[in-house]
């Protein structure tokens, strides 16, 4: 689809100039609307609003300053001056009340264009920007909650809904980042009683020794953390990673619904939903024997999966709108607007961190404005120098092995074959590993 063609309103009492104007921006794919008089800028603004205006300086009446200090800056397009009896002093006035720029008669039709180019991209920026915020501000509850508007994020915001309201276990899959536990939580608070307890297990750190302990607790006792979130959902978090003695007693739990404290008699029934989540294969899990398969199929009667953010580029602005207006409530300063350089940076990144490293760098962005200056490709920058380690040994070795076949494909331009054979791997591994570590071939090349 072509970018729809930049719209300009040129005042200038001069007919040969308006003429000569007109004639340079049609040829380069403008679409131009002329009026010979100042005052009559504020009319035409109110039947159509152009990309941007150019206005002559000195025109019988109005002139250019006082058009310019007429304009409300918030609504109106950005103003470039043109004069033949300009000066520096002027200039440096005109900008300082708000001129995007300007230029001297005769002009040169190259730097004239690029002004005026680079004056309607940040129109139409500041523009996208404003639809952004009145988009942000009209959302509510689970739009809220999942921003985005590809067709993933869509089905699964109606999965959620749907399944909010049964009480069917839920297995989430998704790479680091990429938000499970917000959809935990959703599936939670979208349910029959939001007001029930949430529990959040991070299975990697649950110790056998100390399991029953903890969870089930003791006759007359302390009560056991399982015991206490009972009528509400049990959110089990990196599942794959879960110690094999700690997976069998949360098999008997689940398949129970009961759980026997220490020193007790008799069993305390549960009620528990179970939500469970992974940013590993299962499949490769349960080949390598760290996961049981009787558990995986206690919890994956629904599987959910999240897209990472590097295949739903097109929610990049929506999010980004959102994390910096969010920080900026946090640091209490006005948000930054988002430029085509920043959307540019923001495409151009591969986001390995998800959304979370969205969020992060747009935390960044915001800490920079506070001190005057910064950019989302400075933000990114500095993210990736200071990435975060990840948290397991198995995450990293993925991160590693994600990186340096991203290379080897890059490096060979797509042909498999040489680069399974620069990486030391069979073809068929090399295609495995694609596979399991969730790699764009097409995005790499």
């Amino acid at each position: 689809m072509n970018p729809r063609p930049y719209s300009i309103l040129v005042a200038d009492d001069d007919k040969a100039m308006r003429q000569s104007l007109g004639e340079l921006l049609e040829a380069a794919g403008w679409q131009v609307d002329m009026v010979s008089r100042a005052a009559d800028v504020s009319v035409r603004l109110a039947e159509q609003m152009p990309d941007v205006i150019l206005s002559d300086v000195r025109m019988p009446g109005m002139s250019g300053l006082e058009l310019l200090a007429s304009l409300d800056p918030t609504l109106a397009p950005p103003l470039v001056l043109i004069s033949a009896h300009g000066d520096i002093p002027m200039a440096v006035k005109a900008i300082q009340d708000g001129a995007y720029s300007f230029v001297e008669k005769p002009y040169e039709p190259r730097r004239l264009l690029a002004i005026l180019s680079h004056a309607a991209d940040q129109s139409r920026m500041r523009g996208s920007n404003a639809r952004l915020r009145e988009r942000l501000y009209r959302l509510s509850g689970l739009d809220r909650i999942l921003l985005g508007a590809t067709a993933k994020v869509a089905e699964l915001r109606q999965d959620i809904l749907d399944l909010a309201e049964v009480p069917a276990p839920v297995l989430i899959q998704g790479e680091t980042g990429t938000g499970k536990e917000l959809v935990a939580r959703a599936l939670h608070d979208l349910g029959p009683d939001p007001d029930a307890p949430f529990l959040a297990l991070n299975c990697a750190a649950l110790a056998p020794d100390t399991f029953e302990a903890e969870m089930f607790g003791a006759a007359g006792g302390t009560e056991g953390r399982l015991v206490a979130a009972s009528g509400g959902t049990l959110f089990l978090d990196e599942i794959c990673s879960c110690p094999l003695p700690v997976q069998a007693k949360l098999l008997r739990v689940i398949e129970e619904q009961e759980c026997l404290p220490r020193g007790a008699g008799r069993a305390v029934p549960l009620s528990l939903r179970i939500v469970s989540a992974t940013n590993e294969d299962v499949e490769q899990a349960l080949s390598e024997e760290r996961l049981r398969a009787d558990l995986l199929f206690r919890i994956n009667t629904v599987v959910l999966g999240l897209p990472p953010l590097r295949n739903r580029k097109e929610d990049l602005s929506l999010l980004a709108a959102h994390f910096l207006a969010h920080s900026a409530r946090l640091y209490e300063v006005d948000p930054p607007e988002l430029t085509p350089d920043d959307l540019a940076a923001l495409l151009a990144h591969d986001w390995p961190g998800n959304v979370r490293e969205l969020r992060n760098a747009c935390e960044r962005r915001v800490l920079a404005a506070r001190r005057g200056g910064g950019s989302m490709a400075e933000a990114i920058r500095t993210a990736q120098l200071g990435e975060e380690v990840p948290d397991t040994l198995r995450a990293a070795v993925a991160a590693f092995e994600r990186e340096l076949i991203g290379k080897a494909i890059q490096a060979h331009a797509g042909r498999m074959d040489a680069a399974a054979e620069a990486l030391g791997i069979g073809r068929r591994t090399l295609n495995e590993k694609i596979v399991k570590l969730g790699l764009d071939k097409g995005a790499l090349l």
